[in-house]
């Protein structure tokens, strides 16, 4: 933990919360991630070790309790939840351009999709297979169950329902609210076949980032 030396709210804040990657299992705690490796696959970047570290650091400052069931943010945690997402806004307004290369992880993104499948529309078992053009993993497959979204790395053999086309970036976008998946269908930067029943109720089972309202707020604004 860095400290400032200053008496001053402002820097007690920043000494519990400006170590590279805070924010971000502060971000991860906040929309829902609770397990150790749930919190791990969404930030590849960062070692075991730190993210270790990180959270006993939160843990000691009263932002999240452990227990058997994972990690979970106290009423000080979501206390920052304005703040998190006041940052995504401002982001979305001010930083957030053209997605560079090293920014585009497909796991990363496929891991996030899945905990933004909701299965209620869907009444019966779906298998959205989603195929990139490039890059060093090209194939995924998610099994959507009436309780549970599976991610597979391999084909889990069921008959697809669900075919997704689309470059890496692109989906980022869409993802993220940069560019509206009705849209992107339209003008052909996103192909997606299969099933009629399955497609129908698609747009309503994918909710989309958390921030993606907030990137389309601000972006409106900007124009």
């Amino acid at each position: 933990m860095s400290r400032y030396g200053q008496y001053c709210p402002i820097t007690r804040s920043l000494e519990i919360l400006g170590d590279r990657w805070t924010l971000l299992v502060v971000r991860d705690l906040l929309v829902g991630a609770s397990r150790f490796n749930e919190l791990a696959r969404g930030l590849p970047g960062m070692s075991r070790a730190l993210l270790s570290k990180r959270l006993g650091q939160l843990e000691r400052a009263g932002l999240l309790v452990h227990d058997d069931t994972g990690y979970h943010p106290t009423a000080a945690c979501e206390e920052l939840r304005p703040i998190i997402f006041g940052l995504a806004e401002w982001g979305a307004r001010w930083a957030f351009g053209e997605p560079r290369s090293d920014e585009l992880d497909p796991t990363v993104l496929m891991w996030w999709i899945r905990g933004g499948i909701d299965p209620a529309p869907f009444d019966r078992r779906v298998v959205m297979h989603v195929l990139l053009p490039a890059g060093r993993r090209t194939r995924y497959w998610f099994v959507i169950d009436q309780h549970d979204v599976s991610l597979c790395f391999t084909d889990p053999g069921y008959e697809i329902d669900i075919l997704v086309q689309a470059p890496l970036g692109v989906l980022y976008q869409v993802w993220e609210g940069v560019i509206e998946l009705r849209a992107a269908v339209r003008d052909g930067l996103v192909h997606l076949s299969g099933r009629r029943d399955a497609l129908l109720v698609f747009p309503e089972a994918l909710r989309f980032s958390p921030v993606a309202p907030l990137v389309r707020r601000a972006r409106d604004s900007v124009r």
